[in-house]
């Protein structure tokens, strides 16, 4: 993509629309160019990053609350979006719930061999 985009020549005689058409590119990957991270936002990813190492298990509230002892004001979503772009996945237990347990008698399925071919062959109770 990124070297479609450096062929396209505004200086020659074809048009950019059409040079985008050709190579299959939207005109607006053309004139956009995205801005850099803040001096701030670096200087708070590079904090993140150190403290990812200390602790991997915090969350992004408990962390916006550190930051926010740090004197820097970052709101959920914002934080959320630098977490991403530091790679940053918090590491937490997940519950187990389908984790059957061994000691328990499990019944078997009796219908299941069976090829039901007429009505009122098989009846179902619902007690709940």
């Amino acid at each position: 993509m990124a070297q479609r985009r450096a062929l396209v020549d505004k200086e020659i005689d074809i048009s950019i629309s059409k040079q985008c058409s050709l190579m299959s590119l939207h005109r607006s990957g053309i004139y956009f160019t995205p801005e850099k991270e803040s001096k701030e936002n670096l200087a708070i990813m590079e904090k993140l990053d150190k403290q990812y190492f200390l602790t991997p298990f915090y969350g992004i509230r408990r962390l916006t609350a550190w930051l926010s002892k740090e004197d820097h004001q970052v709101n959920r979503k914002q934080f959320k979006r630098l977490m991403g772009l530091v790679g940053w996945q918090t590491i937490y237990r997940v519950p187990k719930t389908t984790v059957s347990d061994k000691t328990s008698y499990k019944y078997p399925y009796l219908l299941k061999n069976l090829s039901i071919t007429r009505p009122n062959q098989v009846w179902a109770m619902d007690i709940t």
